[in-house]
């Protein structure tokens, strides 16, 4: 589609992310949270982008909170009323959920989603 964002297409899943979660690794192991370069899920970097009174910004901050708490990463707020770039980059989409710099999703948050991200 003409003018479609690039935040609605999908990646290609990586080798090593494409097999199931309990195929990958020896068998019988338990698979180690890690990024997807191989560290782990605890180097990597969540970052909430919202707004004061914003709803669907508390929603989104539950969710991180409890993955990132779970998982042992580190994560960070950012106002958007407080920083002039980001209020001109996101404030069609906020909340926005940024992984290592990169956006993984606005609006909503899914549980799943950014945890298989996170360990992936």
């Amino acid at each position: 589609m003409a003018g479609m964002s690039t935040l609605f297409r999908r990646k290609p899943p990586s080798p090593e992310t494409s097999a199931p979660p309990g195929r990958r690794g020896a068998p019988g192991a338990l698979p180690v949270p890690s990024g997807r370069d191989g560290s782990a899920a605890r180097d990597r970097r969540v970052t909430l982008i919202r707004k004061p009174g914003c709803h669907l910004c508390d929603d989104a901050q539950a969710v991180i909170e409890r993955v990132c708490a779970d998982l042992g990463v580190p994560w960070e707020l950012r106002d958007i009323t407080e920083d002039a770039r980001l209020h001109d980059q996101y404030w069609e989409q906020i909340p926005v959920v940024l992984v290592d710099g990169e956006q993984h999703t606005f609006w909503r948050v899914n549980e799943g989603r950014l945890r298989a991200e996170l360990t992936g």
